[in-house]
């Protein structure tokens, strides 16, 4: 049995943007400030550590309340601003998620730093949202280090299928993605699809890399033998 767990931004998709665009609209609307992330590193974060950053940057208080409001507002900027026209699915994608749809013992979700409105919002503009009803998301930790205890937990919970950590793999482009599976002993797959090259995250420490996901045959040869 297998627990296969994805990235979103820079994995499964590129955007085209939106998610920048929304967060720095929310900030302006509440804030009065424009193109406040603009110095912010974003690849890998969770959206709450994102935010919180974003807020001490320029000076304010992000522990009074007020982040759930900015996701509010951040969500209806999303909506406006997700166009799949201004994005692509990364190479191979759907083909990858179609095939391990008719795999019984592998089991596909989500470990992602977005809030899991700003995740679904993604993934149906793009046509995958099908393929993940369960997942870790980044509205439920701070740290992206303790997502997958929470998907494994959900797993068991909703699918009554229980996973080692071991027989889980995380599926992503940075070497944030790598590093929050070290804990655990968990496998990983990085995608050289997002900012990293391939040489990052093999230093990272991913377990096997690709340049992108298009082989999907060399793909599910590679889940197998974990």
């Amino acid at each position: 049995m297998r627990f296969l767990l994805f990235d979103i931004d820079g994995t499964l998709i590129d955007s085209g943007g939106a998610g920048i665009r929304a967060l720095n609209h929310a900030f302006e609307d509440m804030f009065s400030v424009p193109d406040a992330f603009r110095t912010v590193s974003m690849a890998g974060k969770t959206d709450l550590q994102i935010v919180k950053e974003g807020m001490t940057i320029h000076g304010l208080v992000s522990s009074n309340g007020i982040i759930p409001e900015f996701f509010d507002h951040y969500i209806e900027h999303l909506k406006k601003n997700i166009d799949p026209s201004r994005g692509h699915l990364k190479a191979g994608i759907r083909e990858a998620l179609e095939t391990l749809s008719h795999f019984g013992n592998m089991h596909t979700g989500l470990l992602t730093g977005n809030i899991e409105q700003g995740a679904m919002l993604k993934l149906e503009a793009f046509g995958i949202a099908g393929y993940f009803d369960i997942g870790a998301f980044g509205n439920e930790d701070e740290d992206r280090n303790s997502l997958l205890p929470i998907a494994v937990k959900k797993l068991r919970e909703r699918r009554a299928v229980t996973v080692d950590y071991s027989n889980c793999v995380i599926i992503g482009d940075t070497p944030r993605d790598v590093e929050c599976a070290k804990p655990y002993g968990a496998y990983t797959i990085g995608v050289a699809t997002g900012p990293y090259s391939s040489e990052s995250l093999v230093s990272a420490g991913a377990d096997v890399v690709f340049q992108d996901l298009s082989d999907t045959e060399r793909f599910i040869d590679a889940l197998k033998n974990v």
